[in-house]
């Protein structure tokens, strides 16, 4: 890492702005700008009142310059839970300083320390320069897996068909 002294943190409600503004880069970075949804009013009641998920803010010099938000998952096979790397972003300006390694790493470490089975996360296919960041981490893909996902008007018609049937 480059001389500039950085910080990682656990996010707290007062960075709920900084989130955003990260999550918005981060969409536009992957051509996914149509599907943000979220709001400071939904990001403060998800993650600081219901507290869904956490966030580590990475701080170069004193300025927020990027993020990790994760949450746990959980393995039978393993019997224990995992971390979900939701998110892993850094400013485009920031990088190439190791800035996205410190923050993989803190998310390994907080996955190791608290006893968990694995750390996981998706990666768009087109998105070479963070499949070779993982690699460069010993990650491995998980090629016999297809994620699936139900969302919006999809996950509102399966919720109404499950409640038909109570």
């Amino acid at each position: 890492m480059q001389e500039t002294k950085v910080k990682i943190r656990m996010a707290e409600k007062r960075d709920v702005p900084v989130i955003l503004r990260f999550i918005h880069a981060l969409a536009a970075y992957e051509m996914l700008e149509d599907q943000v949804v979220a709001t400071k009013e939904l990001l403060e009641e998800w993650l600081f009142e219901k507290r869904t998920a956490e966030v580590l803010v990475l701080e170069a010099a004193g300025t927020a310059v990027g993020y990790a938000l994760f949450f746990y998952n959980f393995s039978t096979f393993l019997g224990r839970a995992g971390i979900y790397l939701e998110d892993l972003f850094v400013m485009p300006e920031y990088r190439g300083k190791g800035y996205g390694k410190a923050l993989f790493q803190h998310v390994a470490t907080l996955a190791y320390m608290r006893g968990c089975g694995r750390l996981e996360w998706s990666c768009l296919d087109w998105n070479v320069p963070s499949i070779e960041f993982y690699r460069s981490m010993q990650a491995k893909p998980m090629e016999e897996w297809t994620i699936y996902r139900l969302t919006g008007e999809e996950l509102r018609q399966m919720a109404a068909k499950g409640m038909d049937q109570k």
